[in-house]
């Protein structure tokens, strides 16, 4: 599949921002299953200064710019061209027991599981706890292939939580996630993450897009009309298997990967600090179209 993507991201300021530092993972990631054949960024107003070629510390494009020009309005417009393949997924039952991965991520010393063991502890938005592991044991019985553990964690959370845009915020801690059932992917995402990291478990947060127009006959996915959220953990001897627990499917070839880190505050599309520019209001329109190969 070979998609356009593009994303619109506008500030509106009530007073003029006198100077602004942003930084924005936007550019799609390089991975085995994607190749991003072209992205640009264009920013308005004009930056004064600009990176648009770094990598951050777990390896995602990343781009730096700095306005130090007067402004109310601030639109930074992602565009990429990005190519996808399927994805090979082992079968449940080829995979080890959970509680073996839980062993080989506590005693071997390989650079992939010392990479992998970074993901196992909690972060700011997605720590570990008693009640996290006790809401994920249902589906990690005793001797379990970990993918199936973690097939029936992602329907869980599927059927037990509402998708709801206006019950959450960034700021919204897990426990009230929990307790409310309500929420959108980046809740779903770092709940999936916080329940596997407090069984010893190694996940990590992904941030990307959905195709915003499904195929004909098929339902349109949560999520798709602006930045999307997922969860991928690692088993030993396949690596990272990701999951989508806000739409119940593994990511193929309708989920387009922008980068990933320990949680949203890693990753999010664009953040920043500015001088000035009182309230704001932020606006996001992502649109994943198909193309021609």
């Amino acid at each position: 599949m070979n998609y356009r993507v593009r994303h619109l991201t506008t500030y509106t300021y009530s007073s003029p921002v006198l100077v602004a530092h942003h930084m924005a993972h936007l550019a799609p990631r390089a991975v085995a299953w994607q190749v991003c054949r072209r992205t640009s960024l264009r920013i308005r107003p004009q930056p004064t200064e600009s990176e648009t070629h770094g990598i951050d510390y777990f390896g995602n494009p990343i781009a730096f710019f700095t306005l130090h020009d007067q402004h109310r309005r601030l639109v930074v417009e992602s565009i990429s061209r990005v190519d996808l393949k399927p994805r090979h997924q082992p079968a449940p039952e080829d995979t080890p027991w959970w509680e073996s991965v839980v062993d080989v991520l506590d005693s071997v010393r390989t650079p992939e599981l010392l990479e992998a063991k970074e993901f196992c502890f909690g972060s700011p938005l997605a720590a570990t706890s008693e009640a996290l592991a006790a809401y994920a044991a249902p589906s990690f019985p005793a001797n379990r292939p970990v993918l199936a553990g973690l097939l029936d964690l992602m329907h869980r959370i599927h059927q037990d939580f509402t998708y709801d845009p206006e019950a959450t915020t960034v700021a919204t801690p897990l426990e009230r996630v929990l307790a409310d059932r309500r929420g959108v992917c980046q809740d779903f995402a770092h709940l999936g993450i916080a329940c596997l990291r407090s069984l010893g478990l190694s996940a990590r947060y992904v941030s990307g897009y959905l195709l915003t127009r499904p195929p004909p006959g098929k339902s349109k996915l949560k999520g798709s009309d602006a930045s999307h959220a997922w969860l991928s953990a690692f088993v030993p001897g396949t690596g990272w298997i990701d999951i989508d627990p806000t739409n119940d499917r593994l990511p193929n070839l309708e989920h387009v990967t922008t980068a990933w880190g320990r949680d949203y505050a890693d990753v999010s599309p664009l953040k920043g600090v500015v001088l000035g520019g009182g309230e704001q209001s932020l606006k996001v329109a992502v649109d994943v179209e198909p193309i021609e190969g």
